[in-house]
């Protein structure tokens, strides 16, 4: 009698602990691999303004923000890091625009020795998952936990205008079907920096870099990932005149939009989300545990 008393609450203790973990973890039915398209210094109050044909659509058919809110300061390094670390510069360290090491000591390091990232966290949570990370600007290598990725490169925009990157970023999804990609481009920062945020030929730049959009998109579809891919927009921060880092919304608000398997059509996001927001939402996408450090919480209100 005992023992089968013993037995049930055993059995009880392990179904509780199954289920409490699942719901925490999430895990998106139907979902195999999540595709990252990230634009730097994409500014959210040009959102609507853009003539991005394949853009458009994923805000129209998709989950979306332009609000999503940077930290401060609001550049590039800082922000890229929180993005991917899951919480702000005041535990990962990266607080200048061009940090390659933290500025100070992280609060936590992971194996690889860096503040543990989403990259590390899917390696932890599927050692055999394939993440490819590809990007324009180099310091993005020093923030992700490049040890973690299956594979990443750095391919900077040059003459070829992210021709270089997209070629290579496509070419991969065809051959390896990556359970986890990203590719970062460089724009449309560049052009705000030389010619002002929400100039003509920022604008020009993001219509050249829809047609990016496209053949990734395009991509998925030939390698048999489309259906069961969710493609997320990320962007750092936006930009005021010809520069950011201070704290008007133009320069700290910026784009996050999610489409495809499993992601509520046409839904503006209600929650209030921040750049460290990112990576517990892919985590729980994919249904991995997340660290304790990490203060950035899923956007659970985009899934069906």
């Amino acid at each position: 009698m005992k023992k089968t008393a013993l037995f049930f609450v055993a059995l009880s203790a392990f179904a509780l602990s199954a289920s409490c973990g699942r719901s925490d973890r999430g895990g998106v039915h139907g979902v195999k691999h999540v595709v990252v398209v990230g634009f730097d210094g994409l500014a959210g109050n040009v959102l609507d303004k853009l003539d991005m044909p394949t853009l458009q659509t994923m805000v129209a058919e998709g989950a979306w923000t332009a609000g999503a809110r940077s930290m401060r300061p609001s550049s590039s390094a800082c922000n890229w890091a929180s993005m991917y670390m899951g919480v702000g510069p005041e535990m990962h360290g990266f607080n200048t625009w061009g940090s390659r090491k933290p500025d100070f000591p992280s609060e936590e390091l992971g194996k690889n020795g860096i503040f543990p990232t989403i990259l590390t966290v899917l390696r932890d949570h599927d050692p055999d998952m394939d993440i490819c990370a590809m990007y324009e600007w180099d310091v993005q290598g020093d923030l992700i936990d490049s040890k973690a990725a299956t594979f990443h490169k750095h391919i900077p925009m040059g003459e070829s205008r992210s021709k270089d990157i997209t070629d290579a970023f496509t070419a991969y999804l065809a051959a390896n079907k990556p359970e986890f990609s990203m590719v970062i481009y460089d724009s449309p920062d560049v052009e705000g920096h030389k010619h002002g945020w929400g100039s003509e030929p920022y604008m020009d730049r993001m219509r050249e870099l829809d047609a990016h959009l496209a053949r990734i998109v395009d991509a998925t579809k030939q390698a048999g990932m489309y259906d069961r891919t969710i493609f997320m927009i990320v962007s750092d921060h936006g930009g005021t005149g010809t520069g950011h880092g201070g704290t008007t919304m133009d320069e700290m608000e910026a784009p996050l939009i999610f489409f495809g398997r499993g992601v509520k059509r046409g839904h503006e996001i209600e929650a209030s989300v921040m750049r460290y927001d990112t990576a517990p939402t892919i985590a729980y996408i994919f249904g991995a545990a997340t660290p304790d450090a990490w203060r950035g919480k899923a956007i659970k209100e985009i899934f069906e």
